[in-house]
């Protein structure tokens, strides 16, 4: 696997050059601890119990015989465990998650739910003990039939509408002179991050010091503090180093129930998730079936477009998978129609999860686009190009920057998509059917208000205090180039304190904002405290108190004042499969990406964020699909055994490049690309696939066997 591109570093200051990770040493030679590996004096271990039905009461917790086995301190569950205080709405604007508010009733949503924590001193005490625990249900019957016709759908406003709506879409169908009606569908996805999720809990001083892995521990603080009625002042949460979250290490079971038992026996208490329970517990991504209807002119010109998405939901917690909000940045019609539905099953709530709502609903709106290229007879990129909007198709604002043209035609002549035939079923090797396609991708550059801390110490170093969040992404280290480009010094010269919720508000890592945010906080300080120092010389001078010069910013009033405007990363990508007509596998031969995507504040790291979207592309189109179990609402392969994702071997030429393209509102110029990566691989590889075998694939992960009985007069 390669990645490359043009680098094009700023010619004075650290943005834009590549730099590696500030902590990577110590990942490499295991200095870095994660939340499960650092040693508290006293340590027991809490143990999770999940029920075994999928919807009921619990009859009897029996823990006598439990409580009588070696080691064994205490058994938490809705008989004896502590009630939280649920009725509040938290720092993200939100009321709490239900699903983190564990043992508070007998009531079994799902299968894998939280009935009981087993707490001994040893781990394997501990699950010992769980495993033993008797545990009896009430059973009732349950549903998890997913699909696209079910009547009880309803559309959800989440962070978005529910349902946007102008004109006559079916006055514009009917006078169209080519229309797709199509359906796509997706399956459940899951995070499956390296580390698996981890908290340990302990009372220090009258304090609740949590230390998690997480990806915002103001956050979490801040609803721990609220769900046990404790003063804000009074928690402190510490994730200093964390092995991957993708949107699902937020406030979870784990972290709760470890709260509840180091109050219970007033000691260290650490909960770690197993891997098979972090398939119910830590959230996914929800299947989704999505119906498509465009039409256009003879020219391609669209005079409809309509994007439906249905996703799943649980009966504890409302969550929608956007799906059809790409559907409002994309591509503009007379008659224009989206909708985000919802249907309540006996499932684990669904999350956030890279990418949610544009990875699944960018590959049926382009997919979809494909198709009506075909019918038209235009080629893909040019019938994208004919539809670009002007404005936001449903808010009508105007676009901050919309350099997708810029990725298309850099990446068309990156690929060499000149020289494609658009006949499919033609290139042939042996077995394999050649074929190649291509997608668009957006996803939103938001921000969110964030304080930083930045101290010019006695012995000319910086220290740089922001409760940000390094979840795999490079950030500790683009935000040491960010603060050296400030300050005027060498990267070196910084010292960059995260993850601690004692370093004050800031923007969870979640949404491509991270970085963003959390430099525009660290902008603004440390400005801030270079004109304070040393207005017009070299700093930092003479005469600083041992305790150092701190200035503190905060970005509320700066994010309020901006102008309401489309903000969005936008990205080209294009692949090569090869299809084996024996056997039905499908290999992605090729993989190319141009993005328009802010300032690149670090090369070295943004081309990893980018090439490891694009391999959950590749993952996401061909591997990855979490099957239930309609008898015991449970998966079939709750692990990694039996859940696939993408490895070296699925891995070939991966490239990804970028065009200029800074966003003139923020003072870095940064956007973000956290998840831009994955969003058109999926379309890409779909339609590649089609025109290999001249077979359109409305439904992920294109297994082998579905080549197969898809057949084709090419397979």
């Amino acid at each position: 696997m390669t990645a490359t591109t043009t680098d094009r570093a700023t010619p004075t200051g650290a943005v834009g050059t590549a730099h590696t990770r500030v902590e990577g040493r110590d990942k490499v030679t295991g200095a870095a601890r994660y939340a499960g590996e650092i040693p508290f004096t006293g340590l027991a271990h809490g143990w999770l119990v999940l029920s075994t039905v999928a919807r009921g009461r619990i009859g009897s917790v029996e823990t006598a015989p439990v409580l009588a086995m070696p080691g064994v301190l205490t058994v938490l569950h809705h008989g004896n465990a502590p009630r939280l205080h649920l009725d509040y709405v938290g720092l993200l604007g939100v009321p709490p998650d239900p699903t983190a508010a564990v043992f508070q009733n007998d009531r079994i949503p799902h299968a894998g739910w939280p009935v009981a924590l087993v707490v001994a001193e040893t781990s394997e005490q501990a699950r010992e003990a769980a495993e033993a625990l008797v545990v009896t249900y009430e059973q009732e019957p349950h549903d998890i039939e997913f699909h696209g016709e079910r009547p009880e759908a309803y559309p959800v406003d989440g962070h978005m509408p529910g349902v946007t709506e102008k004109g006559d879409l079916e006055a514009e169908l009917a006078a169209s002179t080519h229309v797709v009606d199509v359906e796509y569908t997706t399956p459940e996805e899951h995070h499956s991050m390296m580390e698996p999720h981890a908290a340990t809990a302990l009372w220090d001083g009258g304090r609740l010091e949590v230390v998690d892995s997480n990806q915002g521990t103001t956050w979490v603080a801040d609803e721990l503090s609220r769900m046990f009625s404790l003063d804000p002042s009074a928690v402190r949460v510490r994730s200093e180093h964390i092995g991957g979250g993708f949107g699902s290490k937020g406030l979870r079971a784990h972290q709760v129930s470890a709260v509840m038992a180091t109050t219970a026996l007033r000691r260290p208490v650490r909960v770690v998730l197993t891997r098979r329970q972090m398939f119910s517990l830590t959230g996914y991504r929800s299947p989704t079936a999505q119906r498509i209807r465009l039409g256009a002119g003879a020219d391609g010109r669209l005079r409809a477009l309509e994007h439906r998405s249905l996703s799943q939901t649980s009966t504890v917690w409302e969550f929608v998978e956007p799906s059809a909000g790409v559907a409002r940045v994309m591509y503009d019609a007379p008659a224009h129609r989206t909708a985000n539905e919802a249907l309540r099953l006996n499932v684990p709530s669904p999350t956030w999860m890279r990418a949610p709502g544009e990875a699944p609903g960018a590959f049926a709106l382009e997919a979809a686009l494909d198709e009506l290229a075909e019918r038209c007879g235009v080629d893909p990129i040019e019938l994208r190009l004919r539809n670009e909007p002007d404005r936001g198709p449903v808010s009508g604002m105007p676009f901050s920057g919309r350099n997708l043209d810029a990725c298309f035609r850099e990446g068309a002549r990156r690929f060499g998509w000149a020289d494609r035939d658009p006949r499919p079923g033609l290139r042939r090797e042996g077995n394999l059917l050649i074929g190649t396609g291509t997608a668009a991708a957006s996803f939103p550059a938001g921000a969110g208000p964030s304080t930083a801390a930045v101290t010019a110490e006695a012995d000319g170093t910086f220290t740089v205090r922001i409760a940000a969040a390094d979840i795999g992404t490079g950030a500790r280290t683009a935000l040491t180039l960010v603060a050296a480009d400030v300050l005027r010094v060498a990267p070196a010269r910084i010292r960059m304190r995260i993850g601690d919720s004692d370093f004050g508000p800031a923007m969870i890592a979640g949404g491509s904002t991270g970085t963003r945010s959390w430099a525009w906080a660290i902008t603004v300080a440390a400005d801030e405290l270079r004109e304070r120092l040393a207005p017009g010389t070299g700093i930092p001078p003479e005469g600083i108190p041992p305790e150092g010069i701190t200035v503190r910013s905060d970005t509320t009033a700066a994010l309020g004042a901006l102008a309401q405007v489309e903000r969005h990363s936008f990205g080209a990508q294009f692949a090569e499969v090869a299809v084996d007509v024996t056997t039905g596998e499908v290999r992605v031969r090729r993989l190319l990406g141009v993005f328009a995507a802010g300032r690149i504040v670090n090369p070295l790291t943004a081309r990893g964020q980018l090439v490891g979207g694009m391999i959950w592309g590749i993952s996401m189109a061909l591997h990855e699909e979490g099957i239930r179990d309609r008898v015991s609402g449970s998966h079939y392969c709750g692990d990694l055994a039996g859940y696939h994702i993408a490895s070296h071997a699925d891995v070939p030429l991966v490239e990804a490049y970028w065009v200029d393209d800074p966003d003139p509102d923020d003072p870095v110029g940064i956007k973000g690309i956290g998840e831009i990566g994955i969003v058109g691989v999926a379309a890409a590889v779909a339609n590649a696939v089609w025109h290999a075998t001249g077979v359109r694939h409305r439904t992920l992960p294109i297994r082998p066997d579905r080549i197969l009985t898809a057949g084709g007069p090419h397979v």
